[in-house]
């Protein structure tokens, strides 16, 4: 089975927007495929003591911090203050949630529970294969929200009214949680959660607020567990890569491979290697899938760029995982079914699990900047926010 490794933390820098948004995508990618972080120890500091002057870096550490912390807490203030109609949305809001955490489930198997929330959780962690390519479903409510935070201005800035029309999402997501409630289906109820809080956006704030939200809440789509339902997709990606390893090792590397199925076999009998569930690269395709559409949504303006940079996601991920299964192959051809396994493994620190992670968010970053635009000068109106934004743009319909 191939295993996730350890998490490396990058600390670049250097100008610009578009690599701040790269910066914080990978980062959030990262952050998803669960490495662990590996942490560099501070020098020691020497015996001399310099008076006051040995403390001052404490001080204007824990000053830089409070000050982010003051700034944050004043940013939030004022951004709750701004926020209109948010009394009737919070209550409806809380509402609709005790729908779900009290009739929420009906199944009441291995979790008996009328929660959706605790099936949600079960279904996330779970300690079996199928939970593990959903455990990226604990940190998507996190990412929506960090997403909402970031453009608090340009959803600020929209105009806002209650607008009931709305209501009719709202009770389309209520008769899909009863059809799911009815028939056992709790995935079902999650997609109508998600679909009842947008409409609530609509009611409470109006349309612009739904045309603005939209991206945020189709990330919820990644909440949705696909359990066993993954099998359709895992055996062909297996049989997939099984296939491009046996040509690209014959007719590129030179290495005899037999296959049969999704066993790779060395004629010689020196090693064989089966690409299980596990090694089908769903894991990555989701995470990978993740990253696109969240730097294609925050990047692009045109709708047909988005879907470009969501579609490159499973030829990247399919190029990350035959790089991987290569390097085992070439591994054990070298050294035997010992080094094959080596590399299977992870190698030092797991570094070699980050083998099919590496070129696909290299794909990404590269096909965003053949898809980049010149940069968008700013609105002289509302400074901060891209003339050409959807923002601006409802300003100006509205005008």
């Amino acid at each position: 089975m191939f295993c996730v490794g350890n998490r490396v933390a990058l600390n670049q820098k250097k100008p610009g927007r578009i690599f701040g948004k790269r910066f914080l995508l990978g980062s959030t990618l990262l952050k998803l495929i669960g490495f662990h972080r590996i942490c560099l120890s501070n020098p020691p500091q020497s015996a001399i003591q310099y008076g006051r002057n040995n403390v001052q870096p404490e001080n204007q550490t824990t000053a830089n911090t409070t000050g982010v912390l003051d700034e944050f807490q004043t940013e939030l203030a004022s951004s709750w203050r701004s926020l209109p109609n948010k009394g009737l949305f919070f209550t409806l809001l809380l509402a609709w949630l005790a729908l779900f955490q009290f009739r929420g489930n009906s199944i009441l198997g291995y979790v008996h529970t009328s929660s959706l929330f605790s099936w949600m959780y079960e279904a996330y962690n779970s300690p079996n294969v199928e939970a593990a390519n959903d455990r990226i479903g604990n940190l998507i409510p996190f990412l929506v929200l960090g997403i909402f935070w970031w453009r608090r201005r340009e959803l600020l800035a929209l105009p806002a009214k209650i607008w009931p029309p709305a209501f009719v999402i709202v009770i389309g997501a209520m008769l899909l949680h009863v059809t799911g409630y009815v028939i056992q289906e709790p995935h079902l109820s999650i997609v109508a959660l998600f679909v009842g809080i947008y409409g609530l956006v609509g009611l409470a704030w109006g349309p612009r607020w739904l045309q603005a939200t939209f991206f945020p809440f189709f990330l919820f789509v990644f909440c949705v567990p696909l359990g066993n339902h993954s099998d359709f997709i895992t055996t062909r990606l297996r049989m997939l890569v099984s296939w491009l390893v046996e040509v690209v090792a014959h007719n590129v590397l030179g290495i005899g491979v037999i296959r049969s199925g999704t066993q790779l076999f060395d004629p010689s009998g020196a090693y064989q290697y089966e690409v299980a569930a596990a090694c089908s690269g769903i894991r990555s395709l989701v995470a990978i899938f993740l990253l696109a559409t969240v730097y294609g949504f925050l990047t692009f303006r045109s709708n047909w760029k988005r879907v470009f940079m969501m579609a490159t996601a499973f030829p990247l991920s399919v190029l990350g995982n035959l790089v991987r299964m290569l390097c085992i192959i070439l591994a054990a051809a070298m050294g035997g079914q010992s080094w094959g396994n080596y590399v299977h493994e992870g190698g030092p620190l797991g570094i070699f699990s980050l083998l099919p992670y590496i070129p696909a968010i290299l794909g990404v970053i590269y096909i965003g900047r053949l898809l980049e635009s010149p940069t968008v000068p700013e609105n002289p109106k509302n400074p901060g926010i891209p003339e050409n934004s959807e923002i601006s743009n409802l300003e100006a319909r509205a005008e």
